[in-house]
């Protein structure tokens, strides 16, 4: 008995049930595209979001750039002035060494020294004087002769080179033979000087002027990290911008870093001065050789510190500073990255879900209501069809609508007892006719031909033991005797086809039942000339089946393949599952195959190829296969094989 709530739509037809069913399913795009919306106005968001993000690394190396640069024009400024006065005081002391030569050439043309000795006393006069802490003046000649120095005077150093392979003295010469009257030059080179302890070439700059009179070349050379360079000061300008970078934070745990091209960390919080250039991330990626390879760019890595304790995505915006062959780089790992956008999508997806959520309980509340009205009694039909399926067809269905199911309900029921009926008016005349034809000719072939027969076999087998084998006449009797077998079997195979016997099921094993048949197969005569070949499942459960009649089904095809099987070659006998369902049997053959004009006469009662068949065989067969709810099947190529196929159910089901 059904609640009368339902029976307004229990009575409506069809049509309306699908309206009230779809018509949430209608409204539900309406939110969900609300949903999409959000969900492309989160992306939009969450790639603003991002987007700023990259910018704000990306001005912060550019801010850091800015910064390095501000110091370099700026320290540069103070060398530069510093240069220009070191250069001032070092032009004065060459002017001052070419006084001195000039008033000692006054005294040689007085007449009061020689010009010996006003160049010894020269010489001397350049001894007082220094430069820095190892500067000095020194004076040489065109060819290279040093004729005054602290410590290799009357030394011919034309060939000298510095640590770069240059040949300073002879360029300083060829340039002060050049030069203009009273003119001043400068050079600046290389030079590791062994006496000071110098491990590595320092700068020196040397300011010289010719004096054509005496052929010396008056110079006055120091270290440029004594005169105008000031690494002490450089170094401590350095470490107050690089306190001021790493002071800079970027994000929760990232920060700024630069490093020189050849990996030293020049400014890092943790790493400073070490070389890291064969740093590898959580993948063994060389991710700062590859930095200092690009120079510019965006690079992204895996990075697991010591206190981390998982991997960590981190991306880093790096850039080339030129002046000093820097990489300046500014990292974020990020989860810290995109938390802000992370955090906004998830808020932009709470609100636009929520409302699509609630609309989306109550339309899955209404279509299980109208799923459950209009499946309930197709449900009841259902079982009602399994019923009839199995044999039953005394079943009705119960009719409680009066739309489109009530009214196949009443139809159902008006077929089903039309099914009935046929069903027993077909038994009938199956009957009868069997009974009428089959009967009448068995019991007449048994009756006129098996008594005529069995005098013929017996006189013949009197006679072939009186006969001996050499005798002449021995062949015809046994020809005799061979063709009244032959002609009983027909009658045996008629009446097999007229009186085949209902199956006795039982659980039958059918790969232990082909072996069995073909272990008996193999050893009949027939068979002598082929090889059979298993290839049997071992997955395949037992099903219901007349073991004997399968035997028989099973005996006369491989007898039929062996016939048809030219000598030395090999039958196949498969079995296996299919489709969870059915359990398949084939019997192969490579013989000549059936002509497609006799595949569908195959089946037939009485149709035969063969000279000496009766054409009752595979008719018996079929019907022992159909009778098992089965299916038989026969796929040939002529000149190549045949092949039986025969399925027959796992679960039989009763019609």
């Amino acid at each position: 008995m059904k609640p009368p709530a339902f029976t307004p739509f229990r009575d409506l037809k069809i049509r309306w049930k699908l309206i009230v069913v779809i018509l949430p399913l209608v409204v539900l795009p309406i939110f969900f595209s609300g949903a999409l919306i959000g969900y492309f106005a989160t992306n939009q968001a969450y790639e603003g979001l991002t987007a700023a993000s990259k910018s704000d690394l990306d001005h912060m190396a550019r801010f850091t750039l800015d910064l390095l640069d501000g110091h370099h024009r700026q320290f540069e400024v103070y060398r530069q002035d510093k240069k220009k006065i070191v250069r001032q005081e070092m032009k004065t002391l060459v002017e001052l060494a070419y006084t001195i030569i000039n008033e000692q050439q006054r005294q040689v043309a007085k007449g009061l020294i020689s010009e010996k000795a006003a160049m010894q006393a020269a010489r001397n006069s350049f001894k007082d004087v220094s430069i820095g802490s190892s500067g000095y003046l020194f004076a040489l000649t065109s060819k290279g002769i040093l004729t005054a120095h602290p410590a290799r005077e009357k030394e011919n150093i034309i060939t000298a080179q510095d640590s770069r392979g240059r040949f300073f003295i002879r360029e300083l010469t060829e340039r002060a033979l050049k030069s203009a009257p009273g003119e001043v030059l400068y050079t600046i080179y290389p030079w590791r000087n062994e006496q000071l302890g110098d491990k590595t070439p320092r700068n020196k700059i040397v300011a010289f002027r010719y004096c054509r009179k005496w052929d010396w070349i008056v110079a006055a050379g120091g270290y440029l990290d004594e005169t105008y360079d000031d690494p002490e000061f450089e170094k401590n300008s350095l470490q107050t911008l690089a306190r001021q970078i790493k002071k800079k934070k970027v994000g929760k745990t990232g920060y700024i870093y630069c490093l020189s091209r050849d990996g030293v960390m020049q400014i890092h919080p943790t790493a400073e001065g070490k070389n890291l250039i064969d740093a590898q991330d959580s993948n063994g990626r060389k991710f700062i050789a590859e930095m200092i390879h690009n120079k510019n760019g965006w690079i992204r890595y895996p990075w697991k510190n010591a206190d981390d304790e998982k991997v960590r995505m981190k991306i880093v915006r790096y850039r080339y500073y030129k002046p000093w062959d820097w990489i300046v780089a500014v990292g974020s790992y990020e989860d810290e990255f995109y938390q802000p956008a992370n955090d906004l999508k998830w808020r932009i997806t709470m609100h636009v879900l929520l409302l699509p959520l609630v609309v989306g309980l109550i339309a899955a509340l209404l279509v299980f209501l109208a799923s459950k009205v209009l499946t309930d009694p197709i449900a009841r039909m259902i079982t009602v069809i399994r019923r009839v399926k199995q044999g039953r067809l005394d079943e009705q269905m119960p009719v409680e609508s009066r739309d489109e199911l009530g009214e196949l309900a009443i139809a159902f029921n008006r077929m089903t007892r039309m099914l009935q009926k046929n069903k027993e008016l077909e038994s009938a005349l199956a009957q009868q006719g069997k009974m009428a034809s089959l009967g009448v000719l068995s019991s007449g072939v048994a009756h006129e031909i098996n008594n005529p027969l069995g005098v013929i076999l017996g006189y013949a087998g009197y006679l072939e033991k009186k006969i001996p084998e050499d005798d002449p006449n021995f062949t015809f009797i046994h020809e005799i005797k061979r063709e009244s077998k032959r002609c009983k079997k027909i009658v045996q195979d008629l009446l097999s086809y007229s009186r085949t016997p209902k199956p006795i099921l039982e659980l039958t094993d059918i790969p232990k039942l082909l072996r069995q048949i073909i272990d008996f197969a193999s050893n009949h005569t027939d068979l002598y000339h082929v090889t059979i070949k298993q290839e049997l499942a071992g997955d395949i459960p037992k099903i219901q089946a007349d073991g004997d009649q399968l035997r028989q089904v099973a005996i006369n095809l491989l007898l039929n393949a062996g016939a048809a099987s030219p000598k030395d070659s090999e039958l196949r006998v498969s079995a296996k599952l299919e489709d969870e369902t059915w359990v398949r049997i084939e019997f192969s053959d490579s013989g000549e195959g059936i002509p497609d004009e006799n595949l569908e006469k195959i089946f037939e009662p009485f149709f035969t190829t063969k000279a000496r068949g009766t054409g009752l065989g595979l008719a018996i067969t079929k019907q022992i296969i159909e009778m098992h709810r089965g299916e038989i099947s026969i796929d040939s190529v002529s000149g190549q094989g045949t092949t039986v196929i025969i399925l027959l159910p796992l679960v039989r089901e009763e019609y």
